[in-house]
């Protein structure tokens, strides 16, 4: 499977050797987010989506059951994160980077659905993501949108 690469001129490390050694959930995330990318820009079966991920070599054995789980859970509930986002954006969904709307897509399902992780991590990760391969600036735009959204997603969390 080749590697997005939407930032011309990005001179980041794409490759398999890039990703070894991540933690588990970093690497699943970076694949969710690659999957949910390649999706938008080339729309096919999810399921053959995922399936191609999965048998990548390059997606260690531990980190294929959160792949799988944060990428259907995004999809389950496509439209309410849709829906999420758009009450902490300045401009239409319509209008935003792929990337950075993939890196927004995951990091609200996250703080929707899985609890278990920190907020302050969701909103790290997916920032990091938004750097590694996103348009420049991109990362403070999704630091910003996730924020907002955190306060009323957890509130109690982003109080402390």
């Amino acid at each position: 499977m080749s590697e997005m690469n939407p930032a011309v001129g990005d001179s980041k490390p794409k490759t398999t050797e890039a990703r070894k050694g991540l933690p588990v959930r970093t690497q699943a995330r970076r694949a969710v987010l690659q999957a949910l990318y390649q999706w938008q820009m080339n729309p096919s079966s999810l399921v053959e989506i995922e399936q191609q991920f999965l048998t990548d070599a390059a997606i260690q054995v531990g980190s294929k059951p959160f792949f799988s789980g944060l990428l259907q859970g995004v999809l389950a509930n496509l439209e309410t994160i849709d829906q999420t986002i758009e009450t902490a954006l300045d401009r239409p969904i319509a209008q935003l980077n792929p990337v950075e709307l993939s890196a927004l897509r995951l990091g609200v399902c996250e703080l929707s659905l899985m609890p278990e992780t920190p907020y302050r991590v969701v909103i790290n990760e997916a920032v990091e993501l938004a750097k590694a391969f996103g348009a420049e600036g991109g990362h403070a735009y999704v630091n910003g949108v996730l924020d907002k959204l955190a306060q009323s997603l957890r509130p109690e969390e982003a109080k402390a």
